[in-house]
């Protein structure tokens, strides 16, 4: 008993020194106050009110039209929409982060951190991006979503990092993340002219790459000594369902928020919907099938019964029909638990990819597969399928352009997205970099998934230290 306090005292120098170099004192205000600032300036100069939210501007207009009522406003066919988003964003993907058994604080606390940043620079990026209006970004309703859209896939990179990184570098990843996002957003949509009205392939596979390339820029050689913490506990896999069925819930809202109204909204949520329904069923199906003893794995069901969400976003606005619908989340529920069973600890070991949330599984392999599906759906569009609400799904349509080949040649989502990604992968790369800067008071590989660094833990402050430096060996002997 006395050699093992006599050893606690010589770990006292390495608990200052880790403290000074995890302190977020300076760091954290500094970084918080001076993009706040910026942001403040930037919106003064820039962003305005658009038609719909200006107190002159919709007057105005109204009074052009005798029969225009309130209630054509924007806000009342986009906000219950844009509330399921916004739930999902700060709700579903702040508590699907919350199964590490010592990191529920900075699961959410971070989640809200990055995502009240995110949101206000997307708004300017996505704006630079997506039309000035004589020198000014106009905001409303749409701008909210869109920019909750962005937002999603900074939280989607952030699982692929959880637990390794310091609040203060999540703010410079989400400061790079949206830029770039806005970029590859552009290029596919406005430039190739993809559809892609749930985000298969702009907010899932761009974030789940993003995080993937970064944190193997990342990635830790010593990770293993934080192994004990990197698992979850009977109530941390509770909290982190809540999440997994918020997101599940809204989903539908996620997919059809900005699709076009009428039929298109309508179709988007009726095919997340059966979509969502069977990969549920392929993800308990799968994950009892792959473990020995036929037992469920919560890590399989808090996240591939998401996939068919993410898979069927591109193509759920198009005909895909419910039937077509619930193929694609049955695939994607597949794909999604046999990732995670397999090819998640080959990435590990053989590409050097720590991927935490593994949200290549959930995000990067059904965004792809949303990709394809896209393609296929697009490219089989037809006037005898679609009627006069061709134009209302694909908008070269409109312009009289359309052709079954032009359609081919110009929509196949798979093209135009590695097209996208191809001028992204070094950017990314130098994001990584820079975020691995010893100046952001990341963690050390020995207590990486650890609350204790960032926050106050209520209840843990006597033997609190003591535990951070025993091995779980050396507190067994201890508590004897």
């Amino acid at each position: 008993m006395g050699d093992f306090f006599q050893k606690q005292k010589s770990y006292q120098p390495k608990l200052f020194n880790m403290a000074e170099s995890t302190n977020m004192r300076l760091r954290l205000p500094l970084l918080c106050i001076i993009l706040e600032v910026i942001l403040i300036i930037l919106f003064g100069a820039l962003v305005e009110y658009n038609d719909d939210t200006h107190a002159k501007l919709w007057n105005a207009n109204k009074s052009h039209s005798a029969t225009r009522d309130d209630y054509e406003n924007e806000f009342y066919y986009r906000y219950p929409s844009f509330q399921d988003v916004h739930v999902m964003i700060f709700v579903g993907f702040g508590f699907l982060m919350t199964f590490l058994q010592r990191y529920g604080f900075s699961s959410v606390g971070f989640n809200f951190l990055i995502a009240a940043f995110s949101l206000q620079w997307a708004t300017l990026m996505q704006g630079f991006f997506h039309g000035m209006h004589h020198g000014k970004i106009h905001v409303g309703v749409t701008s909210m979503i869109n920019a909750d859209f962005c937002t999603g896939s900074v939280l989607i990179s952030f699982g692929a990092v959880l637990g390794k990184t310091s609040p203060v570098q999540l703010l410079v990843m989400a400061i790079f993340e949206v830029t770039l996002f806005a970029v590859n957003e552009f290029i596919l949509l406005s430039m190739l002219g993809a559809n892609d009205a749930g985000g298969s392939m702009t907010i899932h596979t761009f974030g789940a790459y993003f995080g993937l390339m970064v944190t193997r820029v990342l990635y830790r050689p010593n990770l293993d000594k934080s192994k004990h913490r990197n698992s979850s506990v009977y109530h941390s896999d509770l909290f982190a369902m809540i999440g997994t069925i918020y997101l599940w819930m809204f989903w539908p809202s996620f997919n059809s928020a900005i699709t076009n109204y009428g039929d298109p909204q309508h179709r988007t949520a009726l095919n997340t919907y059966y979509s969502l329904a069977a990969c549920t069923l392929a993800t308990f199906a799968f994950s009892a099938l792959v473990n020995p003893e036929g037992k469920l794995d919560m890590v399989h069901i808090q996240n591939a019964a998401l996939a068919g969400g993410v898979a069927v976003g591109t193509a759920g606005e198009m005909m895909l029909t419910p039937f077509g619908s619930m193929i694609v989340g049955f695939l994607a529920g597949t794909i999604s638990v046999l990732g995670y069973k397999y090819l998640t600890p080959v990435l590990e070991s053989k590409l050097k990819i720590q991927d935490t949330c593994g949200i290549h599984n959930l995000h990067g392999m059904p965004g792809v597969l949303g990709a394809v599906v896209g393609a296929v759906t697009s490219a089989l569009a037809s006037p005898g399928v679609y009627g006069d609400g061709l134009q209302r799904v694909f908008a070269d349509a409109e312009t009289g352009k359309w052709n079954p080949q032009s359609r081919v040649a110009n929509s196949l989502n798979i093209k135009t997205y590695l097209q996208s990604v191809s001028k992204q992968n070094m950017p990314v790369f130098f994001s990584g970099f820079i975020l691995k800067l010893p100046i952001y008071g990341a963690p050390p590989d020995t207590h990486c998934f650890e609350d204790g660094l960032y926050w106050e833990v209520p209840g843990e402050e006597e033997g609190h230290e003591l535990n951070e430096v025993a091995t779980p060996n050396e507190m067994e002997k201890l508590n004897s």
